[in-house]
């Protein structure tokens, strides 16, 4: 599936082909710290079709529980997380962050990874009172 996505300021473009059948979402322990969330969501590009259209993000590179290194790549003017992939030379393949992409609608998760760190009331969010926008108080 082609895709295309930005960070939420613009500064950061980019259009990439994607795998609909491999969207994750994670719940480790970094991914919760990095997002700000209890977990990310990610969809994995075929090798090198990510291309960044306008601008290029900033990467900080993190060690992950496994040793490996990993990119995690952002836009450094509004802070959107953008994606995860490998370090060096050779193909890429990117865990792109659904948020960012146009077409996320269309990027159901089919698998959650990490789950031994979820955050335990993300089983009850669906009883939790829901408004389509911030409620009058």
């Amino acid at each position: 599936m082609k895709i295309n996505g930005q960070c939420h300021c613009g500064e950061i473009q980019y259009t990439a082909e994607v795998d609909q059948n491999k969207v994750i979402a994670c719940h480790c322990s970094d991914c919760q710290e990095i997002s700000s969330g209890p977990f990310r969501i990610a969809v994995m590009t075929l090798p090198n079709s990510v291309i960044f259209t306008v601008g290029k993000p900033k990467e900080y590179i993190k060690i992950a529980e496994s040793g490996n290194k990993r990119a995690q790549g952002f836009c450094e003017n509004c802070g959107t997380t953008l994606y995860a992939t490998s370090v060096g030379d050779g193909d890429k393949i990117y865990g792109l962050r659904i948020g960012a992409i146009k077409q996320r609608e269309q990027l159901i998760p089919k698998v959650q990874i990490w789950c031994r760190s979820a955050a335990l009331w993300l089983k009850e969010l669906s009883d939790i009172n829901a408004f389509d926008t911030v409620p009058t108080i």
